[in-house]
């Protein structure tokens, strides 16, 4: 009887071992696609925005204002305070590749943006070393003009009826047109072939608004910095960026897995902003600065020089954009 039982209950222990094991598990999971948005971490500071969840609004770039054209004074007389600060303080991405990035190698700034504020800085100083370049994204940079946190801002702005509400702009020194960036490997040709897959935007861009108005049924990746598109690309977060091509055109030379495809979404100017001219800013005269160098810079083949050395092998040929000034009454003496 006693044997019986130690067997009955050695037989026990065994079922109750062999039930308590577990199958394995085998994963059901995919990898992720350009057609949904992936369980990967967004870049710092971005979020989505559900298709339909803000209208787009209407981009004016036509019937605009001009800028204060440059008048017989000198930068000492422009610009005094500045002088006497002695360095020019200006705000940039430093993320935009071609614009204005650090040199990975060297950790300099680089780029046809960083190029035109140094010669700003030069015809001011003399030198082109008296700059200070500090970070300025879509969020944060008019409000670094309005706290006197920089004194201008280079970093793309587009040219519009509203921003001009908010800042003023110098005389266009780049043209751009929006177009949309993609996988060589996508059959998107167009912004009519997106077909409701996420598109990457930056935040308080012109972009955003063409993105909501021509891809209605797409979810927006909306970012702070450009930059950060080309990696939400990159991680299948998107299957397209919709930007200007000269910002395309930087994200095309570091992946050479994307291309720039379709039309014209639209063609904007960009701008250098400054807070606008009044009590609390004393711009005319920076502002009269800065186009005497645009001025100079087109006339005597530097701007040429840039543009070819940075976009020649991305971009379509380019010359320096006209000049565009408001009528102003003459001062009395």
């Amino acid at each position: 009887m006693t044997n019986r039982i130690l067997l009955t209950c050695l037989l026990l222990i065994v079922s109750l071992t062999a039930g308590c094991a577990r199958t394995p598990e085998t994963s059901t999971a995919t990898a992720p696609t350009s057609d949904s948005l992936p369980f990967v971490p967004l870049p710092q500071g971005a979020t989505i925005e559900r298709a339909g969840a803000e209208p787009p609004n209407k981009i004016i770039t036509t019937n605009l204002l001009g800028s204060l054209a440059p008048d017989n004074r000198s930068p000492g007389e422009r610009v005094p305070e500045i002088i006497s600060r002695g360095r020019l303080i200006v705000g940039i991405d430093q993320s935009q590749n071609l614009l204005s990035f650090r040199n990975t190698i060297t950790g300099e700034l680089q780029g046809f943006e960083v190029d035109i504020a140094k010669e700003i800085a030069a015809d001011i100083f003399g030198d082109p070393t008296k700059i200070e370049f500090r970070y300025v994204d879509s969020a944060n940079w008019i409000d670094s003009l309005e706290s006197h946190q920089i004194d201008m801002a280079i970093r793309t702005l587009s040219i519009t009826r509203d921003r001009q509400d908010q800042v003023f702009f110098s005389t266009p020194y780049l043209k751009g047109s929006t177009k949309i960036l993609v996988h060589k490997s996508s059959a998107i040709k167009g912004i009519s072939e997106i077909g409701g897959r996420p598109v990457c935007v930056t935040s308080q861009s012109t972009g955003i608004h063409y993105a909501r108005n021509l891809a209605p049924t797409s979810d927006l990746v909306v970012v702070r910095s450009s930059a950060d598109c080309l990696i939400v690309m990159q991680q299948n977060q998107a299957s397209a960026v919709i930007t200007d091509d000269v910002i395309l055109s930087g994200m095309s030379a570091q992946d050479p897995f994307t291309t720039i495809e379709g039309g014209s979404l639209s063609n904007e100017n960009y701008g250098i902003a400054t807070a606008k001219p009044g009590y609390r800013h004393h711009t005319d005269g920076l502002i009269r600065q800065i186009n005497a160098t645009l001025e100079r810079i087109y006339g005597d083949g530097t701007w040429q020089k840039y543009y070819n050395h940075w976009f020649s092998a991305y971009l379509p040929d380019q010359t320096p954009p006209a000049t565009h000034y408001r009528k102003e009454t003459p001062q009395r003496p």
